[in-house]
């Protein structure tokens, strides 16, 4: 979690909403990265879970990431939760529940839907602290910015 969250404050270079994730391989080794790229690279399916993943299926050589951990700082949404699904990963990890769009227990549990063919096991609220309150420095920030009409 901490390499995730070392990912989510890089997205704060580009202004983008500061969500992390990472992918560990079977032996324990780091073999995805990603961070939300949204704004930077003005892509609506830019999440750091698809970023991540995408990176882990190019390190392996193989979309299906079995044996593998998607660890993210904050709760999949829709999209996330089934790409997660579909990249036939083992376990998802993540530290803060978002109760607007989160998929995996929050609003939606997409991942334990038994009519998939593969429900990946799930860990939450690892450093949920640390990730929370990364995402609210930055929306802090971005209401401090707003000017007023």
């Amino acid at each position: 979690m901490l390499a995730a969250l070392a990912e989510a404050r890089a997205a704060l270079a580009t202004d983008d909403v500061p969500i992390g994730a990472v992918v560990v391989g079977a032996d324990g080794s780091l073999v995805g990265r990603g961070r939300n790229l949204r704004e930077a690279e003005g892509d609506p399916t830019g999440h750091a879970e698809v970023v991540a993943l995408r990176s882990a299926a190019a390190a392996l050589g193989q979309w299906r990431l079995t044996g593998c951990t998607l660890v993210v700082t904050l709760e999949p949404c829709t999209m996330c939760a089934g790409a997660a699904v579909l990249s036939r990963v083992d376990r998802i990890v993540f530290g803060a529940y978002d109760e607007k769009a989160g998929a995996v227990g929050s609003l939606w549990d997409v991942v334990r839907d038994r009519r998939l063919n593969h429900r990946p096991e799930v860990l939450s609220g690892v450093l949920a602290e640390e990730s929370a309150a990364l995402l609210e420095a930055f929306f802090s920030h971005q209401r401090g910015r707003e000017s007023p009409d």
